[in-house]
């Protein structure tokens, strides 16, 4: 499996996503810088958090148009495997690849602590390797991570199964005191229609190393290479 790492000015979680995905996974791992035009031979394309060109105007405007981008949405409209993580999802929803926005968080202030999430769909590539309803530890760290739509929009994620993730409780249970940064519906991660894109706000490459405590994270990775042989 061929794995591309888009680092843009001021990402901070490439060298996190690289070493999940060459040293613990065992993929060929390229990274990609913003300026680079080409993502051929790709299997899966991430693109990771950070804070992107200082989050100026609103987190992921300005990387939307590095010249990376229109690769990236060639890549993803060929059916290429597509994940952006925190700053990631900002950009892909930017560049129009998922609806909605990413708004301040409600408490108006930067995030950063482990959440717990509920697996909502497990007929994705990134997610085979879970159970339905199944709860994930994983962290998050942002200050724009509150997910909007219009109704028309959340009506169709809604019936469509493209809410991948949500906010919840130790037990599953989606609850207003679970949602962390006032998200409409709890939501932590959707797909787009074809199901090969996937934004979602939490960072499971910080939780991913075997030598780390917290190893949530692992369950997307498990499902990415499940089918590669990569890794027993």
């Amino acid at each position: 499996m061929n794995c591309g790492v888009v680092t843009f000015p001021g990402s901070n979680c490439d060298r996190d996503c690289f070493h999940i995905l060459k040293n613990v996974y065992g993929a060929d791992t390229t990274r990609v810088w913003h300026k680079d035009t080409s993502l051929d031979g790709f299997d899966l394309v991430v693109l990771p958090g950070g804070f992107s060109y200082g989050d100026y105007l609103r987190a992921g405007s300005i990387a939307r148009f590095s010249p990376i981008m229109k690769a990236v949405v060639e890549y993803a409209d060929k059916g290429g495997l597509l994940w952006g993580i925190c700053n990631g999802f900002q950009i892909l929803v930017e560049a129009g690849l998922l609806p909605g926005a990413l708004l301040d968080n409600r408490t108006q202030k930067y995030m950063c602590r482990y959440v717990h999430l509920k697996v909502e769909n497990v007929d994705t590539p990134f997610t085979r390797a879970c159970e339905s309803g199944e709860v994930l530890n994983i962290p998050i760290a942002h200050a724009q991570g509150s997910y909007y739509a219009d109704a028309d929009t959340m009506k169709k994620l809604e019936d469509t199964g493209r809410i991948v993730f949500r906010y919840c409780d130790a037990q599953g249970n989606v609850t207003e005191e679970a949602n962390p940064n006032g998200s409409l519906a709890n939501i932590a991660g959707i797909v787009n229609d074809a199901g090969n894109v996937l934004g979602m706000m939490p960072h499971p490459e910080r939780c991913a190393d075997p030598v780390w405590p917290q190893i949530d994270g692992q369950k997307l990775f498990d499902s990415l290479f499940h089918k590669t042989g990569v890794r027993a």
